[in-house]
């Protein structure tokens, strides 16, 4: 059966054809490396795991990018305002790339603990900073863009002459100009909507590049440009995000893009929904935002227990990668269990005595399965398949149905190929060192935190030190309290 995904650009599922089968080029945007990765990024990131995972499982050869973005992102994801990674190594007294090293170190760790592919191509913004500034020199020559005391504009008005530039969001120029800030005298923009390609560096900016323009550093939209047309070329299959990244980043990637060879980069715009928490929008200034690891060990208010990292990635499968996910202690103890059940099923496969007879039908089961993925990646009807699968396989072993050694043999294959291949789930047995592990942090944390409300800071300092001399390094911010292996 055919492929069929949702493109955010005509807002309708299209049967995936590829440019040039089996070849697929496949652009994911990735995550800032400023701080510690968050759940949102993680689902994301999951999620195109699993697309990755289904196109191999379908013959395609992919050439998976995922970028690193370690320069040019403002606060507020505007063309002002500090540096993300400047302002966090001052903040903290260390270089940016010191910043840079930790939390892309950081986001593999966990990219790993959630059983993810790497990508074949990782590269990051400043790795391509030549790249980025030919890209600008296109755009300034085909008279869409415009400089201005050494910072770089995208003349969003001139181009939207002759293109639709609200086309992915299916927004009017005008409903945007409207609803954008009103430019200030002070403003050295032509037009509201209008963004910074190359961006001229204060002189206290730590990071910061020679240009035709002088010196500065790339605006944050061009980087994805630049790096999915060097290694996908300017027209290439699916191009992947958080729905978040619609309306402004991808947005003016296609405009910046089509301004620089005459077309929109991607032909498949794919794109991830966001998370809530008891149905409350996930968010810092809510209280109700936590970190992977946080999930892992249950140290955040909000949860009772820990879960393991495939329990969550489990979780995350059950709802449609478009919907809106629900995290709530109740979801993911339900999670828990049908990962048990699910992964306790392959074992019972196992250890099942054939018949000459079959009440089960492994055929339709795999071509129902199949059909489900095939439908969008729709994960929660492919599971509601393999669960009416594992409630006849007990009945197997329980001895109330039969299975001969043909149906076996399939439904053995089925299952080993969605645990495993396309749900990327993996077995859990060795996790119990790691949870204890954890748990044991949590727990001496927890007594750290009772020790410093109740101003006992010799033991505070006491507990701190003590994990230390055991390579156990504890890291305090404002929005919490952190730990990682040194």
């Amino acid at each position: 059966m055919s492929l069929f995904l949702y493109n955010t650009l005509s807002r309708k599922k299209e049967e995936f054809i590829a440019i040039n089968p089996p070849f697929v080029g496949l652009y994911v945007c990735g995550p800032t490396v400023y701080s510690d990765v968050h759940l949102g990024n993680c689902r994301t990131f999951i999620s195109f795991d699993l697309l990755y995972r289904y196109l191999l499982q379908k013959n395609y050869k992919v050439r998976y990018v995922r970028n690193i973005t370690d320069a040019g992102h403002l606060e507020g994801d505007r063309d002002e305002g500090d540096d993300k990674f400047t302002k966090k190594a001052k903040l903290e007294q260390l270089e940016p790339m010191e910043i840079v090293q930790r939390y892309t170190l950081g986001f593999h760790e966990v990219m790993q603990l959630f059983n993810n592919l790497p990508p074949n191509i990782e590269p990051t913004a400043t790795g391509h900073i030549v790249e980025q500034i030919e890209m600008v020199k296109v755009i300034l020559k085909n008279n869409l863009a415009y400089e201005v005391n050494g910072t770089v504009y995208f003349d969003v008005e001139k181009y939207a002459k002759e293109n639709n530039y609200g086309a992915l969001t299916n927004r009017q120029l005008e409903d945007l100009i409207s609803n954008s800030r009103e430019l200030d005298g002070q403003d050295e923009k032509r037009g509201r909507l209008d963004f910074a390609l190359w961006i001229k560096a204060k002189p206290e900016h730590l990071m910061k590049w020679n240009s035709p323009w002088g010196e500065g550093f790339p605006g944050w939209h061009i980087e994805c440009s630049a790096m999915s047309s060097k290694y996908l070329g300017t027209t290439f299959d699916i191009h992947g995000g958080g729905m978040d990244l619609a309306a402004t980043h991808h947005t003016n990637e296609i405009a910046q893009s089509n301004a620089y060879c005459g077309h929109q980069p991607a032909n498949y715009w794919i794109h991830t929904n966001m998370l809530t928490v008891n149905g409350q929008r996930m968010g810092k200034s809510l209280g109700n935002a936590f970190l992977p690891h946080e999930l892992f060990n249950g140290s955040h208010a909000l949860l009772e227990k820990g879960y393991s990292p495939m329990t969550v990635r489990f979780f995350m499968l059950q709802t449609h990668y478009r919907s809106t996910l629900d995290f709530s202690n109740d979801a993911l103890k339900a999670a828990e269990k049908g990962f048990d059940r699910f992964m306790n099923a392959l074992e019972t496969l196992e250890k099942i005595k054939v018949s000459t007879t079959s009440t089960v039908d492994a055929e339709m089961y795999k071509q129902n399965c199949f059909a489900a993925m095939d439908d969008d990646l729709n994960t929660p009807i492919a599971l509601a398949h393999l669960f009416d699968a594992v409630r006849q396989i007990n009945s197997v072993y329980a001895g109330t149905e039969t299975i001969d050694n043909s149906n076996l043999t399939e439904l053995k294959k089925l299952f080993h190929t969605f645990a495993f291949d396309i749900f990327g789930l993996k077995k859990e047995n060795e996790k119990s060192t790691e949870s204890l592990e954890e748990n044991l942090v949590s727990i001496l944390l927890e007594l750290r935190k009772e020790a410093k409300e109740n101003k006992n800071y010799a033991a505070s300092d006491a507990i701190r030190d003590k994990l230390k001399n055991i390579g156990i390094e504890i890291k305090d911010s404002k929005e919490a309290t952190t730990w990682e292996k040194i």
